[in-house]
């Protein structure tokens, strides 16, 4: 897969299939349109090419930028686009300038001056250009005076639960990472590096390794404990994850929740390193015990759970 950072440098791609958007998780929507890409690419003789954004448009123009929330990091976006046969990428560098821009302007000056597409597949509900004016309608007005075909990809459902980013984020919010999972078409995961913990897991017979994400990564909030996969040094460890505060030891307030990760069958030092974690199931609440012994002893059971699940 290549990378473009700027958009001149992709004016010789082949009869390029031609998709717009941010592409927050790559879901399963973005993932049938995709496909439908690909089947067009092959058709034609030509090559997919998706055009994004950096930053997040929202956090450029601050739309509700406090409650900012994504699925996967930039660089996990990539990652999934080369996993799912993507052949380009252009990444636009989105200002406030460039948000000014109309949405005839942006297909003609950007697409069709610089890519010259053959084919533009949006999804049922995209919308592009300022104040988000372009769609569907517009790019079927637009494809015989620039010389391309535009092709709509409907919405998509799983289990008749229509798939969008939102209601993942609003899944994970609340815990549910079984329907998250079921709508992104793969395991909400994170990556982050193990950060030293006051060891208190440790002295528990329960060694944790630490992850603090930044804000607009953490999106599992309902505070409780998860059944998890680690994927660290080229293996997979099976796990248990607390997201939470710590209220037995108190030493976490509300607002700054802390991911500690207990790995079973694992004996190493992970401060410093980076850690993949998979979350596969939530098991119960986070919850105040009144000694140390009563949390190792629910702990115990947790690990039990978990392994349950996990099997």
């Amino acid at each position: 897969m290549k990378v473009f950072h700027n958009i001149i440098e992709a004016r010789n791609i082949p009869h390029a299939v031609v998709t717009i958007g941010t592409f927050d998780g790559v879901h399963l929507g973005h993932q049938a349109i995709f496909n439908k890409m690909k089947d067009l690419a092959q058709g034609i003789g030509g090559e997919t090419v998706v055009v994004t954004f950096n930053p997040h448009p929202r956090q450029v123009l601050n739309i509700d930028s406090s409650n900012l929330r994504f699925l996967c990091t930039p660089e996990e976006k990539l990652q999934k686009f080369d996993e799912l046969g993507i052949d380009n990428v252009v990444i636009i560098n989105f200002t406030k300038e460039f948000s000014r821009t109309p949405s005839e302007v942006f297909i003609k000056d950007y697409i069709i001056d610089n890519i010259h597409p053959a084919y533009i597949v949006v999804g049922y509900d995209h919308h592009f250009g300022k104040n988000r004016m372009g769609d569907f309608d517009l790019l079927n007005d637009l494809m015989k005076k620039y010389n391309f075909k535009v092709e709509r990809v409907e919405a998509q459902d799983v289990e008749n639960i229509a798939i969008s980013s939102t209601k993942i984020r609003n899944a994970l919010a609340v815990g549910n990472v079984k329907s998250a999972n079921r709508l992104l078409g793969y395991t909400y995961s994170v990556t982050a590096e193990v950060v030293e913990g006051n060891k208190i897991g440790r002295t528990l017979g329960f060694p944790t390794a630490n992850l603090e994400l930044p804000k607009e990564y953490m999106l599992i909030n309902n505070r409780g404990v998860y059944a998890c996969l680690v994927d660290y040094d080229g293996k997979t460890y099976k796990a248990m994850a607390n997201i939470g505060h710590r209220p037995t030891i108190g030493d976490r307030s509300e607002d700054n929740p802390i991911i500690e990760v207990n790995l079973f069958d694992f004996d190493g030092d992970l401060y410093g390193k980076q850690i993949h974690v998979r979350f596969i199931d939530r098991i119960r609440d986070e919850e105040k015990y009144n000694s140390l012994d009563a949390l190792k002893a629910q702990l115990k059971q947790d690990r039990d759970k978990a392994k349950q699940i996990l099997a």
